[in-house]
């Protein structure tokens, strides 16, 4: 009976240093996030991705809002953090864009509820907007060749 006793408090105490090794995480990485809500409210997929080297142009859908409405010019990727599709086209939109010297600005779906403003059907989405208006969209994962075309056909590429 003590030996089940020590093995049960080991195993309370290993996942209560898993759970307290989560949160400091967690704060380090929320302490530059890019998200204008509440910290306690953002969801773990998207604190998992507040490090990841893809999704570093994060844009609040105010910012974007004010960006269109000066009639800037703008490549916008709407994306969840929890779609399939966009875990798999990110990796490759990305790295082409920034050789091609394009910016891309990217709405995360997941916490921003503005897919019905921006006609988003499904994630992951391209989108172009040229002097504030949308001219040009993409939606689903695509290979590197074809997210190369979409972004040269912008004239935003270098």
């Amino acid at each position: 009976m003590k030996k089940l006793l020590i093995i049960a408090s080991v195993i309370v105490v290993l996942f209560g240093l898993i759970f307290f090794l989560n949160n400091q995480s967690n704060k380090a990485k929320l302490a530059t996030n890019p998200y204008d809500i509440d910290k306690d409210n953002i969801k773990q997929s998207t604190i998992n991705l507040l490090t990841d080297e893809n999704y570093q142009n994060i844009i609040t859908p105010t910012n974007l809002e004010k960006k269109l409405s000066k009639g800037d010019s703008a490549v916008v990727y709407f994306f969840s953090p929890e779609c399939i599709h966009c875990k798999q086209a990110t990796p490759k939109l990305m790295p082409v864009a920034k050789d091609l010297g394009v910016h891309i600005d990217q709405v995360n779906l997941l916490e921003y509820d503005v897919g019905d403003k921006y006609n988003i059907e499904g994630t992951p989405t391209l989108a172009y907007f040229k002097d504030g208006k949308e001219v040009n969209r993409m939606s689903g994962d695509a290979d590197k060749a074809t997210f190369k075309a979409f972004l040269k056909q912008t004239n935003l590429a270098k």
